[in-house]
């Protein structure tokens, strides 16, 4: 399926035709398996959506079996900077197909030259997501991509332009607009069963912070320059590698802006507003002591949004893990979403009572998947696109300026700008050679 973009004739077809003439005019029976013409529910060899991953963590390695599930499907490259990442990817891909056609690749640039790879799944830190995407999609790959889909404000419009230019179909791994808790309540707030919608409520957990230790040398089979990426150079410590990383402002810009955008994208969805954002930020919270800790991103927190049509999102950062949520609250009541368990609770509690079936938890990305795939095909834009995914982020990212600042933002979606220079400022990063975009 490399040629699904160029090529405006099937490759099935092609290939159907080919062997149509064959088994016309050949003198001896020929028989041919039903999984080389796509019959029988098999999917032909030249038909299949070809994949290769970037970045093999903990998130590729919990989700690649959703990707491998569907059958016009094939992994065929595990690339890490890390060897054992691309061992422990290869050897899963390749006893899930039983055989040895999966590789390893160091460099994601040589995964991207490679013609047979139609799209790939990306799972980096967050410091890689938005480069190594914009290098994908220059690149003709189309992009599944984990969320937070940038690390600046700035990348994330980059990143929309870049899948625009080149016709990219990309989907951001916010996969709750798959899950059936989630399209409930929505389901219930678009019919009006909490009366006119005023204020949404988000909760994630309390952030983590680094001490300080020892730099020692890089571990054998580790490309650390290639890991930092973009972000400034620093040595080697397993409190930055070792996932310490989410809470360093060069590196990520902590729990809110990682976990939040799932729950702003959330508010976007039901709110009607993928392609604009909140006109009006403010934040407070509280950050690692410097005496103490290296780490720089905030721990707790309670940021403010408010829309033109004065509709208000709230997003507090406390508690723990286990209390997640949303809540939408209307003039005659609320719904709310346990992100951990999948309940949905109500006031009254009968609009939660109306819930006939479960549907997807979080954790199935099984939907999200099925729609790119089905995008990829036709060539139309995926329900997380890039323009949806950089608004809701963008959220999380103008709540993380306010707070820096200590000051409210106001943002113009027409010159997509702040009030504020020093928030414009911050906006755009300066990435470290050679990763300029």
């Amino acid at each position: 399926m490399s040629n699904i973009r160029q090529n405006p004739v099937s490759p099935r077809q092609n290939r159907r035709n080919f062997l149509k003439t064959i088994l016309a005019t050949s003198l001896a029976p020929l028989v041919v398996p039903a999984s080389v013409l796509g019959r029988g529910g098999a999917i032909s060899p030249n038909n299949r959506i070809v994949f290769g991953v970037i970045g093999f963590g903990n998130r590729a390695k919990s989700i690649i079996q959703s990707f491998m599930a569907f059958k016009e499907l094939q992994m065929v490259a595990i690339c890490d900077c890390r060897k054992a990442n691309r061992d422990d990817g290869c050897n899963i891909v390749n006893a899930y197909y039983n055989n040895q056609d999966c590789v390893g690749i160091p460099d994601f640039r040589d995964l991207l030259a490679r013609k047979d790879i139609d799209a790939t799944f990306i799972a980096t830190g967050m410091r890689w997501h938005g480069l190594a995407s914009i290098y994908a999609a220059r690149a003709g790959k189309d992009i599944y991509c984990e969320k937070p889909i940038a690390l600046s404000m700035n990348e994330g419009r980059l990143l929309v332009e870049t899948c625009k230019r080149f016709g990219t179909i990309y989907q951001a791994g916010t996969q709750r607009r798959g899950t059936g808790s989630y399209k409930f309540a929505r389901q219930m707030v678009l019919e009006g069963k909490i009366g006119a919608l005023k204020k949404i409520e988000m909760q994630l957990w309390t952030g983590d912070a680094v001490r300080p230790e020892k730099a020692i040398p890089v571990p054998e089979g580790w490309d650390w320059d290639m890991w930092l990426g973009q972000a400034p150079w620093k040595p080697f410590t397993w409190g930055l590698a070792g996932g310490g990383w989410h809470y360093f402002w060069d590196t990520a810009e902590g729990a809110m802006t990682d976990m939040g955008c799932h729950y702003t994208d959330q508010m976007q969805w039901v709110l009607g507003t993928d392609h604009e954002m909140p006109v009006e930020f403010t934040g407070q919270g509280t950050f690692p002591d410097p005496k103490e800790f290296i780490s720089d991103t905030p721990l707790t927190g309670e940021w403010h949004c408010r829309y033109a049509n004065g509709i208000e999102g709230v997003m507090y950062q406390r508690q723990g893990f286990e209390n997640r949520y949303i809540t939408y609250i209307g003039e005659d009541g609320w719904i709310r979403v346990d992100d951990q368990t999948d309940i949905v609770t109500s006031a009254p509690d009968s609009i939660a009572k109306l819930r006939t079936a479960g549907g997807a938890g979080w954790d199935d990305a099984s939907s999200h998947i099925r729609n790119l795939l089905d995008c990829i095909r036709t060539r139309k834009q995926p329900d997380c696109n890039p323009t949806v995914a950089r608004h809701a982020l963008g959220i999380a990212q103008a709540w993380n300026l306010a707070l820096r600042l200590n000051k409210k933002l106001s943002w113009n979606n027409t010159t997509q700008r702040f009030d504020d220079e020093t928030a414009n400022k911050m906006m755009y990063r300066q990435p470290r050679a050679p990763w300029v975009v």
